[in-house]
């Protein structure tokens, strides 16, 4: 039998509808003495990403952690820290179509304290109808308990949503919590996507 199509989209936010372009940071690493890619790479590591996105530090402590632990100075973490990334006008416009016709969007992301900040700085808080952020949260993607409450953000049930995320840890948890979920893996999956939400 035909499955129904998907009420609601739930979208990652780095990955997938945000992305940061390393040419931005130009000289960075010869004016600082390490490179923009260790410190996100030392951010990510589980150590320093867990409490910060589930809300027990705020950025701001995250990025301290990151500097006591690669031993950056902390103006090499201000600046990395300063460039928002850029918003994919290609997903951007996906969203919007899905939302003009008729369908919920939620933001469900794994992120720190200031994720609104960053949402009005690339002017994108209009564009959802529910934001959902494992900080405020204090659970993360891929728990259950992050995806039960996504869907409940929507009100619509986890079988009428569709998870779009670019991690595959991610997408088989959401699948777990009983979401379609599509493995993001560029522009050529709208396609895929129009069709789940029967567009």
């Amino acid at each position: 039998m035909r499955r129904r199509p998907a009420e609601a989209l739930l979208i990652d936010f780095d990955g997938v509808l945000r992305h940061f372009d390393p040419s931005a940071y130009g000289d960075f690493e010869a004016r600082h003495g390490i490179a923009p890619a260790r410190l996100l790479e030392s951010g990510l590591e589980w150590a320093r990403q867990l409490p910060a996105i589930t809300g027990h530090w705020t950025r701001q402590q995250w990025l301290d952690a990151i500097a006591a632990h690669t031993g950056a100075p902390a103006a090499a973490l201000t600046e990395w820290d300063a460039y928002p990334g850029y918003v994919d006008a290609t997903v951007l416009a996906f969203v919007r179509e899905v939302r003009a016709a008729g369908r919920k969007v939620g933001l469900a992301t794994n992120a720190t304290d200031d994720l609104h900040d960053d949402l009005a700085v690339l002017g994108l808080k209009d564009d959802f109808d529910a934001i959902v952020s494992s900080a405020e949260l204090g659970v993360h993607k891929p728990t259950k308990e992050f995806f039960r409450a996504a869907c409940l953000a929507l009100e619509t049930p986890a079988d009428r949503c569709l998870f779009v995320d670019d991690t595959d840890r991610n997408i088989r948890g959401a699948r777990v919590a009983g979401l379609s979920a599509l493995r993001w893996g560029g522009p050529a999956d709208l396609r895929y996507a129009r069709a789940a939400l029967g567009l």
